[in-house]
């Protein structure tokens, strides 16, 4: 059905459609392919059936959940696994080993940490170009660095770029062996929104000047409407199957501000979002929290003060509440050129029970403005106050959740949680405080794995750890620091719905940074749009005056949805000049 209306609303004439797969030999086809790992008892069904074909030329993207085996079907495709059952064929040829006709990117870039870019690509280059000469060579490194805007860094090492010059690098490296497909597990996942932008705009005008086949896994369902000619979803497992398949029709090139008023990209986006909800519905039924949350408050808890009490600053309070008041606040790092003010005049009154999404570019001070209001680093001009207290220092009255997790690798989750859970419930019995640990790890979807050792658990189960550590402590103020930016969509939008939960049931006062458009607006009351660094501020904020409780398919229909959407992908377009 989806597939039917998918079609119904996308299948007009418009740019030069690819041939079907089904026309000629496919260029990489999977019949029947099944991948297991482990033996007897411990043996773990990740694939099963696939059946897919792919034209050459062909832009095709893979979605789905975390651990439903995305990355092992890029693994076939390259020839790094074999499979089970069934067969892998590349122009109607066995595929049984890796091989520079795929080029292949992780989501991990592996860079050689002691080399420089040039000699990162030139590595690749001399393995598989050895019939070029010498020179022909260098220029082929030299024109794929290029390609990925990287020629001013050629002679930096890993360590002296970000996180998506690396990714640059790895991309490049791919390219470089002049492979006839492209594989792409999840690159651009970890990356803030602008350069992530920047790189699927180098990916697809790389497609379309080579015609390269690329089959790209990614988390993003807009990330894949913008890319690709069809998008597949991976039913999860064990055994993970694919889905029906969704058809991009939309003409090239696409330009993301542009698609946000287009009514077939919105037709296409509800389709697949709604398809994955359904998807994420099925997972959640099976694994309701069992253990009920006791009713006991944390020794952090205090009410609000009156109207009257007095300000640090020595100003008498008038009638407002003013839980969390960033007054006039500043960051200045020393640097060998003089003082660098990171974040200046930030200006930002918070209410009690009020969530606040801060959005911005990579290196615009978000993190900088939360650490500040977390006691973790210092505030160099004005001041912080919460509840009518200065911040000074870190307290167990903030919750802090960020990135990557930190915790205990010795110790389990349970324990994890539980170490902070002693500090703030001190009061209550020792089976109150084991139902807070156990009930907030079951809503994060860990009652399974609970008490495994966190060096144990995958980096989106240790991430799930640090986000049920944060609600067990009913903090006054709970921080998010782009605390989902490592999983998948579909888990992604599970903890969205847990957090909402939490916080509506909680009432707490929350701040999270995010790159993510939709999460931001979801999520909160008011979206913070801040300028780019350095002497970043408080640009723009939002009013979301959508009804609460949200959920992700109810936005989708409301019709000031796409508007708020535009007007946060507007002010980011504007500031894209880091």
């Amino acid at each position: 059905m989806a597939v039917a209306l998918a079609e119904d609303y996308l299948n007009r004439p418009k740019a030069p459609v690819m041939p079907h797969p089904a026309t000629a030999v496919p260029f990489m086809e999977l019949r029947g392919v099944g991948k297991a790992y482990g033996e007897g008892s411990q043996r773990v069904d990740v694939l099963s059936d696939i059946n897919l074909k792919i034209a050459e030329g062909e832009f095709v993207a893979i979605v789905g959940f975390s651990g439903s085996g995305k990355s092992t079907l890029i693994s076939l495709m390259a020839g790094l696994t074999m499979p089970d059952q069934g067969s892998v064929l590349k122009s109607g040829k066995p595929v049984t080993e890796p091989g520079p006709d795929r080029g292949v990117v992780f989501q991990n870039y592996s860079l050689m940490p002691w080399m420089t870019v040039y000699q990162n690509v030139a590595l690749a280059v001399n393995q598989t170009c050895r019939a070029l000469t010498v020179a022909e060579r260098d220029a082929r490194v030299h024109e794929y660095i290029a390609k990925v805007n990287l020629t001013p860094a050629l002679e930096k090492r890993p360590a002296e770029l970000s996180g998506g010059m690396r990714q640059r690098v790895a991309v490049a490296r791919a390219l470089a062996m002049n492979p006839d497909m492209l594989l792409l597990d999840e690159p651009l996942s970890a990356l803030d929104a602008l350069t992530r932008a920047n790189l699927q705009e180098e990916i697809v005008g790389i497609w379309e000047a080579e015609r390269k086949t690329v089959v790209l896994i990614t988390n993003d369902v807009d990330e894949a409407i913008l890319l690709a000619d069809r998008i597949i979803p991976l039913r999860p497992g064990p055994g993970a199957t694919l889905g029906p398949e969704f058809k991009v029709s939309l003409p090239r090139p696409r330009d993301r501000q542009q698609m946000n008023h287009d009514p077939a990209f919105k037709a296409l986006r509800k389709q697949v979002t709604e398809y994955l909800l359904d998807l994420q519905n099925e997972q959640a039924a099976s694994k309701s929290a069992t253990v009920t949350l006791p009713d006991a408050k944390p020794n952090t808890a205090s009410e609000l003060q009156p109207p009257g009490a007095v300000h640090p600053t020595g100003e008498v309070l008038p009638d407002v509440k003013r839980f969390v008041d960033f007054a006039k606040v500043s960051k200045i790092y020393p640097s060998k050129r003089g003082p660098v003010k990171v974040v200046d005049d930030f200006n930002l009154r918070i209410r009690k029970g009020e969530f606040i999404s801060i959005i911005g570019h990579s290196g615009c001070g978000k993190s900088t403005v939360l650490s500040m209001v977390a006691g973790l680093n210092d505030i160099s001009e004005g001041g912080i106050t919460l509840d009518y207290r200065e911040v000074i220092g870190a307290g167990p009255d903030r919750g802090i959740v960020f990135q990557s997790p930190s915790l205990v690798p010795w110790t389990s989750a349970f324990d994890n949680v539980r170490l902070g859970v002693e500090q703030v419930f001190p009061h209550v019995s020792r089976a109150e405080r084991t139902a807070i640990c156990q009930h907030y790890l079951e809503r994060v979807g860990l009652s399974d794995v609970m008490h495994k050792k966190a060096s144990e658990l995958s980096n989106g189960m240790k991430q799930r750890v640090g986000i049920a550590r944060a609600f067990a402590l009913s903090p006054k103020l709970l921080l998010l620091d782009e605390p989902f930016g490592m999983l998948d969509s579909l888990t992604r939008w599970a903890l969205q719905e847990v957090l909402m939960d939490v916080w509506a049931r909680t009432e707490l006062t929350a701040i999270m940074v995010t790159h993510d458009v939709d999460e931001a607006i979801l999520l909160a009351d008011r979206v913070v749009m801040m300028t780019n660094g350095p002497n970043a501020t408080v640009g723009r904020i939002l009013e979301v005056d959508l009804p609460r409780p949200r959920t992700r398919k109810q936005l989708l229909d409301h019709p000031d949805y796409y508007k708020l959407r535009d007007s946060v992908i507007g002010f980011l377009a504007e500031h894209d000049h880091a």
